[in-house]
């Protein structure tokens, strides 16, 4: 008889503690579940919307962040450069290539939190958008993204260690995650590392 309840008490508690250890694994640093890849960049067009998956909206839910809409825009970020190797503060970037049509865009460095959100960074604002950028005769534009200045477009970044780029579209049809799939985004070259 001990042995019986023994056994039950010890599935209980394995399933429990398993179910429960699961769940807070996914919620807390997720798998990516909708995630859209172009190159370096991932996107996760359904965030914010009813088709999110329920481990995304308790994610989300218990960082209190706000996902944009499908009709307000998508937001791509990517924590490695074109040839996979991780974006370091030590080096220098450059950010070069097409940005699918969008009314506007935003590009910005952040920094992984340890709850896997990206947040700006503190300080002086490290970002740029559309209608302040400097482009060449033909529309296409270079962004040196690193600690030193560069002439032209520059996305300065003050933080130690590793980072990332969050590009934001906003009024654009690549929003869903079919038409995701399907653009061109810029290059992240690395040039130089300290």
């Amino acid at each position: 008889m001990f042995r019986t309840v023994f056994l039950i008490a010890l599935a209980l508690s394995v399933a429990i503690g398993g179910g429960a250890a699961s769940a807070w694994y996914l919620i807390d640093r997720g798998f990516g579940f909708g995630a859209v890849d172009v190159g370096p960049w991932t996107a996760y067009p359904d965030r914010g919307t009813p088709m999110a998956d329920p481990y995304s909206r308790a994610r989300f839910s218990r960082q209190a962040t706000l996902a944009i809409g499908q009709a307000e825009g998508i937001v791509f970020s990517a924590v490695r450069d074109s040839l996979g190797e991780p974006l370091s503060s030590r080096c220098t970037y450059q950010v070069e290539g097409p940005i699918p049509p969008a009314r506007m865009w935003t590009i910005y460095a952040a920094i992984p939190g340890p709850d896997g959100m990206l947040r700006a960074l503190q300080g002086r604002s490290s970002a740029l958008h559309s209608q302040a950028i400097l482009r060449g005769e033909d529309g296409s534009f270079r962004i040196s993204v690193g600690r030193l200045p560069s002439p032209g477009n520059w996305l300065r970044i003050a933080s130690s260690g590793q980072f990332a780029l969050v590009l934001s579209l906003y009024d654009t049809a690549v929003a869903t995650s079919a038409r995701a799939t399907e653009v061109e985004l810029p290059l992240i070259r690395r040039l130089s590392c300290d």
